[in-house]
Parts: structure tokens; sequence; C-alpha cells
């Protein structure tokens, strides 16, 4: 018989496995970069003074052990579950053991970057963020369209690959203007509001939430419309409308998703302060703005994933 905490106990021992290994080859200096080591001493491009010590990056490194913990915490809660088969963040089952995986790894990639300086820990850190962000918004297509599961994990693991290896060879924004991570969280927005107020009116009219997702993060819709060469992505806010045709079934409860969005917005504006140029930040403190976004962005990984838990059957 399978030991009931089974994928929790695989999930801890490969984040231990991680851990040492990076410790080890950091320790070592095999896995640091010449130019990375002719910035010791300057303030890094995150506030925190790049040091010669094990890590580059030390506060900011470390602070990512919260996306570990909490991908692990998820996989004790979904271990100790009853199995429900109309829920898939509830039980161990694919999209759930994604879901906390994704999570997990959110702290490795993230580590690499900050414990690394260099351009493929940076390639780790943005590779560990789009596994992340892009699995919500495909989910809600899935649960608002005729997709099965493994429909939903195969497009899933094409857009990863695809992404990475793009990515390995260009830059953040792929060499065309196209942020993937900012566009889902819009994305995200959008599918989680067409979830919400499911009707054909608000299919057509659901793309230009998109464009409050953007006023928030600080672009306005004169800019968008006046730079379109550099926005010309805003045509994929329409896209769950698109490829959703199916009412859910299934009610959320917000108030989760909510909070996530609170936390979330929270690290965001903590995240603009831990630059060099901005006037709170100090390279030598042991609180880093930077390691701050990174708890409270774990944070909303949580309420994230109670919010998916809280889906309950309304319609037949």
């Amino acid at each position: 018989m399978t030991n009931k905490l089974y994928h929790f106990y695989v999930a801890c021992f490969i984040s231990l496995i991680f851990l040492i290994i990076f410790f080890i080859l950091s320790a070592a200096g095999l896995i640091q970069s010449a130019e990375s080591a002719s910035l010791i001493g300057e303030a890094s491009r995150w506030c925190e003074r790049v040091s010669g010590g094990i890590f580059r990056e030390p506060i900011n490194t470390l602070s990512n052990l919260g996306f570990m913990f909490v991908g692990l915490y998820l996989f004790w809660i979904l271990c100790n579950d009853d199995k429900n088969p109309n829920n898939s963040f509830i039980g161990i089952n694919p999209v759930s053991i994604l879901y906390a995986s994704v999570v997990i790894y959110l702290g490795p990639g993230s580590m690499l970057m900050h414990g690394t300086n260099t351009e493929w820990g940076a390639w780790a850190d943005n590779l560990s963020m789009i596994m992340y962000i892009i699995l919500p918004w495909l989910f809600n297509v899935y649960s608002m369209s005729k997709w099965t599961i493994k429909q939903f994990l195969i497009t899933y693991t094409a857009i990863v690959i695809i992404y990475s290896i793009w990515r390995w060879f260009t830059d953040f924004e792929l060499g065309i203007n196209f942020n993937l991570f900012g566009v889902s969280i819009a994305l995200w927005v959008i599918s989680e509001m067409l979830y919400k107020f499911w009707s054909s009116i608000f299919r057509l009219l659901s793309g230009f939430l998109g464009f409050i997702v953007l006023m928030l993060f600080g672009t306005m819709p004169n800019e968008v419309f006046e730079n379109f060469n550099e926005y010309w992505w805003i045509i994929l806010f329409w896209l769950p409308a698109v490829l959703s045709n199916e009412q859910p079934k299934y009610s959320r409860t917000y108030k989760w998703f909510i909070l996530g969005m609170i936390s979330y917005l929270s690290a965001f504006a903590i995240w603009l302060t831990g630059v060099p140029d901005h006037a709170s930040c100090s390279p030598d403190s042991i609180i880093q703005a930077h390691g701050i976004w990174h708890l409270l962005t774990a944070l909303a990984t949580y309420f994230f994933f109670i919010h998916f838990r809280s889906s309950k059957k309304s319609i037949d």
C-alpha cells in the first residue's frame, strides 16, 4: 500500500537535494561568474550589496525559501485530502501536483538568479515565473471549454518548452516586445472575471479588463495606442473569450482570490522600492524589499491555491 504522504516526502527529498547541491556549489564558487565577481561590493540590481560570500545576494536568495515552504505545505494538504473527482485542487492528481510543484520551483529558480547573478540564473528565474503564472489562466480556460485534462497539460507543457528555449536565446521580452509574465497576469484576471460573470456579452467585453490591469501597473491606454508596435500583444486580452465557450459548472469563493491579489499587489508596491536609486534602498540591511516581495508573493500562491480549492458545483 502506498504511503499517504508519498508525494510530500518525494517533494521534500527533491527540495533538500537541490538545497544541498546549491549550497555546496555556491560555497565552492563553481556557479558564480567572473562578471558577477567584478561587482562585489556594489549595490545589486535589487538593492542588496553584492557579496563575495556563498551567495551574491544573501537575503534575496534565502528569502526564496518561502516558496519552497509554501509548496511543501501544499503537498502536505493535498496528501491528507480525501479524493474529490470534482475539484482538481483537492487530493493528489496531475493538476494539484503541478501547482504545488511550480510553487516550490519558484524558490530554486529565483535562488539561482540572486545567488549567482548570472544570465543562466536569470533564465531559470524567468522560467519559474512563467511556469507559475500561465497555469491559473490556462486552468480557467480548461474549466470554461471542452478541453480535457490531457489537452490542458499538453498546452501548458508546450508553452513552457517553447518559452524556455526562446528565452534562452533572447531576453525577458523574447526579442519581440512580449512580456509573457505581464500578459499572463492580465489573462488570469480576465479569465477569473469571465469565470465569475459568464455571459455572451461579457465574453465580448472581457478583453477590455486587460487595460485596467495595465493601468494598475502604470501603463495608460493612450500610451498603448500611441505605441502599438510595442503593445501589439493587447489583442491577446481576448484570448480567454475565444477559447472559453462553456459556462462554468462550479462557483468559487472569491475572498481568497482577493486576498491573493492584495498580497501580490502589496508585494509589487514593495518590489518597486527595491532598486538602488530608491530613497529607501539600504544595501547592507537584513531587511530587503525584494526579499519581502518573495515572501508576500509566496503567501499569495497559498491564497490562490485555496481559491481554486473553493470550487463547488453550482449548476447541472
